[in-house]
């Protein structure tokens, strides 16, 4: 296993509390099966650091995903509408609760973007004639009517910050794992297209599945000279997207896009870098491939495809206790078809090559590829 999680931050860390060493992380123990991931960190203006770990297991899979008898059991409790529903709930007020603790305020995130101007950003950049794919429109994170909703829209920005909080839990803040997190998946870009792009500069980039963009701004503020695209089905997130951007005052704003990315619209060989940021786990495996071979054609040859997302390998996934797994498979129905699919092969049945993966954080892997020529 090739550890890059670790390598110097760029522009979008510099001024975090807590900064990746400048030493490379490195994988131990890989000829059993396992790597471990060494992640030092230094709190600003402190001479001392501190290291965070985080294992990637070989051979193993998660018992409650796939075929497995206690996968089927699990998805069987989930065929209950009632109980479905009740879980759905529970889920959400989980995720609330806890992040709450951790000192996101969910609740007043919430109340603040509901009072803003955030409704008059929606006609300006939804698409009245798209078709919405029949997987989309189901019940999906605990929303009767998924992603289609201002309800999970506004629910977003939150719901990130406490992801990051809880991958990351020995550090302070959902800040300080959120930079860490994102700059290891942005290391991992700059590490593949330094060794594999011929020199192509990084000048135009497409977030595939962007949200509200948090991604975005990220990849923003990494490649500062690059124009970034964020592009979603949910109009209502794309809204909050481009409200927030207003905001950034960025010399070159991303710019946002409502379509499918099955079938973007956008131009062939356009693109040095098309990212995927957690949302193949969100599709079933038909759509999966669907987004992988426009993603091919999006890229010019030799541009730099990332994709991150759940990591099936990851140990701090596969020890999840039985009722979070319970509460996560309520809300992602299409995890089961996620932790079956073959990323590298179909990869490179895309023809995409120079396949890598990482753990960039305890629970999520980045892969990267590049376009043929």
């Amino acid at each position: 296993m090739e550890a890059v999680a670790g390598i110097g931050c760029g522009s979008a860390s510099a001024s975090a509390a807590w900064r990746i060493g400048t030493g490379r992380s490195r994988a131990v123990g890989g000829a059993g099966g396992r790597g471990r991931v060494r992640v030092r960190v230094r709190a600003a203006g402190s001479s001392g650091s501190d290291v965070v770990e985080f294992e990637q297991v070989q051979g193993e899979k998660v018992r409650w995903a796939g075929d497995d008898p206690l996968a089927k059991f699990v998805s069987g409790l989930i065929a209950i509408k009632p109980l479905f529903s009740l879980l759905q709930t529970g889920a959400k007020n989980v995720m609330v609760r806890t992040a709450e603790k951790s000192g996101i305020p969910w609740k007043e995130m919430v109340e603040e973007m509901q009072a803003s101007d955030v409704y008059a950003e929606l006609k300006t950049l939804e698409n009245p004639a798209l078709v919405y794919p029949d997987y989309y429109i189901q019940p999906f994170h605990g929303y009767n009517t998924g992603n289609l909703s201002w309800e999970a829209a506004f629910d977003c920005e939150p719901a990130t910050r406490a992801l990051w909080k809880r991958t990351f839990p020995a550090l302070d803040s959902w800040k300080e794992a959120g930079e860490l997190s994102r700059g290891n998946w942005a290391d991992a870009i700059d590490s593949h297209h330094a060794s594999f792009s011929g020199g192509l500069p990084v000048g135009d980039v497409v977030d595939l599945g962007c949200s509200t963009a948090n991604s975005s701004r990220f990849l923003a503020d990494r490649f500062p000279t690059a124009q970034v695209t964020g592009l979603d089905l949910s109009p209502y997130f794309l809204a909050v997207a481009q409200r927030q951007e207003k905001d950034a005052m960025r010399k070159k704003p991303i710019r946002f896009v409502h379509a499918n990315a099955e079938c973007t619209g956008l131009p062939s060989k356009s693109f040095d870098v098309v990212s995927i940021a957690y949302v193949l786990h969100e599709c079933p495996q038909s759509a999966s491939r669907k987004i992988l071979r426009e993603a091919h054609r999006l890229l010019k040859p030799m541009g730099t495809l990332a994709i991150t997302d759940q990591s099936p390998k990851s140990k701090a996934i596969q020890k999840l206790h039985p009722a979070l797994w319970i509460l996560m498979k309520s809300t992602e129905p299409w995890l089961d078809e996620f932790y079956r699919l073959d990323l590298e092969a179909e990869l490179q049945e895309c023809g995409f090559t120079n396949y890598r993966s990482v753990l960039t954080n305890p629970r999520h892997f980045t892969a990267t590829a590049t376009a043929a020529m």
